[in-house]
């Protein structure tokens, strides 16, 4: 395995197999979609001429979703790291490379995080990215990167849109949205709707952060 797809796939993949403590019988099925994810890392910062990816740059910040993803992913992977809930981290780690891809320009600081991030479970791809990332020598002499926990307090939350009582839509409301602008957004949502045209709203039960309820006939 190690000569076909390289030390680091075989590590990822025994990792991403299941909990530690798991009985995990041995098969090399699906071992090709984590090379794919070391191959799609590789791609990301580095060109086709072996120097750094033209969306890498020095100059700008993300913007805000970028940088709350960046941070919720630091936070989960250190808590897994911990737990040993390595399948765990390498999903999270996955979830941060799609979204990554479908950036134009990815930040120096954001790429130098995600490779440490990376680091404990590809060490050989890691340390190899970030000397071509600039950093200096090793990886594993660098502190591990911390979170912002103001950057993962989201500004909007879930509503629940019910009609008599049984579910027929949600949506992201802004925290401080009040009745009336959930109450108009629930009205005209292409789930609700239907199930309120032609009836007489009697009720509105509204549980600010949670659910909004039309008792209906």
């Amino acid at each position: 395995v190690c000569e076909q797809y390289g030390a680091d796939t075989l590590r990822l993949y025994l990792m991403f197999l299941g909990p530690l403590e798991s009985m995990k019988p041995w098969s090399s099925h699906g071992i090709e979609g984590i090379h794919r994810f070391l191959r799609r890392v590789w791609k990301e910062l580095v060109g086709r001429d072996g120097k750094l990816s033209t969306k890498i740059t020095t100059d700008g910040a993300e913007d805000n979703v970028t940088r709350r993803q960046v941070h919720a992913t630091i936070q989960k992977v250190t808590a897994d790291m911990e737990a040993l809930r390595f399948n765990t981290a390498i999903s999270q780690l996955m979830i941060l490379l799609n979204h990554i891809q479908k950036l134009d320009t990815l930040s120096m600081d954001t790429a130098r995080i995600f490779v440490r991030l990376l680091a404990p479970l590809a060490p050989h791809l890691a340390e190899e990215l970030w000397s071509r990332l600039g950093g200096e020598p090793s990886i594993f002499t660098r502190p591990w990167p911390d979170f912002d926990p103001g950057l993962l307090v989201r500004d909007e939350v879930k509503i629940i849109f019910q009609v008599n009582g049984k579910l027929r839509g949600d949506a992201m409301v802004a925290k401080d949205a009040d009745q009336a602008e959930v109450e108009a957004l629930a009205r005209g949502h292409e789930r609700v709707a239907p199930h309120l045209e032609g009836k007489t709203i009697r009720k509105v039960i509204y549980v600010p952060g949670r659910i909004l309820n039309f008792v209906a006939t």
